[in-house]
């Protein structure tokens, strides 16, 4: 006990230095898809691309087979993917920000294999990973 009360400022930091290494491993599980992880599950088949961006936006370049489905419209139009539950299902927006919300409404609505590709579109052609218009 005598070490512990003598050295608890040296404890603390190794505490904090632990939970400051594992915190980005944590934030990046919970990020989604990285762009080879879904071109691996692409690639693989079974894999329905929806691109929740705007319609202006989903015209100047999108992934080869995405369905544009616009994220102020999915609530009222997820009737449409409700075939493909039993697929994987990627989210694509613009940056990667908007994925969050409507992977929350695809899992609410009964998907399970529902993922967000980190960093969006602009993350996929600074890649050069194909897109088509």
């Amino acid at each position: 006990m005598k070490f512990i009360i003598d050295n608890i400022y040296l404890i603390a930091l190794a505490l904090i230095s632990g939970a400051m290494l594992f915190i980005p491993y944590v934030k990046q599980r919970q990020k989604g898809l990285s762009s080879l992880q879904a071109t691996q599950l692409i690639n693989k088949g079974k894999t329905v691309i929806v691109d929740v961006r705007p319609g202006e936006q989903y015209a100047k370049g999108h992934l080869i087979d995405a369905r544009n489905i616009p994220l102020k419209e999915l609530d009222g139009r997820i009737g449409e993917l409700s075939k493909f539950k039993d697929k994987n299902v990627i989210i694509v927006c613009q940056t990667g920000n908007q994925s969050p919300k409507a992977e929350a409404q695809l899992k609410k609505a009964g998907f399970t294999n529902v993922y967000g590709l980190q960093g969006g579109v602009a993350g996929w052609q600074a890649q050069n990973l194909p897109t088509i218009a």
